[in-house]
């Protein structure tokens, strides 16, 4: 018989009733707040009939725009719903409090502002945005480039585990997609990992596919991780090997990846072309 082919995010979008528009900004009403941690909420949000899709091909983002204090703030999120889930999407975001951290006393806008929501209120947004998208099965689209990868290595700061996270879960709702994954999560704490639960429940359930490694800052007794930053052994032992079906794709602050990310990736061989930001 023939093989199956998957379709494509990008086709599922065009055949189907879309939410999101590339042209303009959409309104979105909060339907579900559930707070999962005492920063961390999922919060989500009705499309414009339980027949839509978000329309947001996975490994690509979305602006989402809000009036702050008189003044529009935007950001750029990635859902931890599929882009097949039809009538919502999620966000699992991190609070970011006023007077918590002393480098930020005012903490994050967007996120406070999120947090401050409720049930009826809306946001805008506007998207697809961003030049990584998870076609399946292996296939990767880079703008206009296509690739093939067997294997998948992540590094990922903080919140930048959403794309991550998407991506993963649509290969792995896919028996036939056979792309090994691996994941080098950093944070400050363990109370700061998102999506954890998920994470080490897909590496117990797909050990052969699913490899979850974490560091911390600040550790605490009887961690069986690693603390401080990424490393270049962190990465050699945690991270597929350079080859011809091997890339990295990275999200997290900038300066994590580009003095902790970009050259230990490189003095294990990965050339320019084989890492990626999302």
């Amino acid at each position: 018989p023939a093989p199956v082919q998957v379709k494509p995010a990008a086709a599922v979008a065009s055949t189907s009733l879309t939410a999101l528009s590339k042209k303009e900004k959409r309104s979105f009403k909060l339907v579900e707040k559930e707070e999962l941690s005492p920063d961390v909420c999922r919060f989500r949000f009705a499309l414009q009939s339980p027949e839509h899709e978000l329309g947001l091909p996975t490994g690509k983002h979305m602006f989402i725009y809000a009036e702050v204090d008189g003044e529009t703030v935007m950001r750029a999120y990635t859902p931890t719903s599929n882009n097949n889930q039809r009538g919502y999407f999620d966000l699992v975001i991190k609070v970011y409090f006023a007077n918590v951290h002393p480098r930020f006393p005012d903490g994050g806008k967007m996120s406070q502002h999120f947090h401050s929501m409720k049930i009826g209120d809306a946001i805008q947004a506007k998207g697809p945005v961003g030049h990584i998208e998870y076609v399946g099965r292996s296939a990767f689209k880079l703008g206009k480039a296509e690739l093939q990868l067997d294997e998948v290595g992540f590094i990922c700061g903080g919140t930048g585990i959403t794309p991550a996270y998407q991506i993963m879960q649509t290969a792995l709702r896919d028996d036939e997609d056979k792309t090994v994954f691996s994941l080098i999560l950093a944070n400050n704490t363990a109370e700061d990992i998102l999506l954890r639960d998920e994470l080490d429940e897909w590496a117990l359930k797909y050990p052969t596919r699913v490899k979850v490694w974490y560091t911390l800052s600040e550790a605490p007794e009887g961690w069986k991780y690693s603390t401080g930053y990424v490393s270049e052994d962190m990465c050699r032992d945690h991270l597929p090997a350079a080859s011809a079906c091997s890339n990295v794709f990275m999200c997290g602050p900038p300066p994590m990846i580009k003095f902790a990310c970009v050259p230990n990736l490189e003095k294990m061989g990965y050339a320019a072309d084989q890492l990626h930001t999302f």
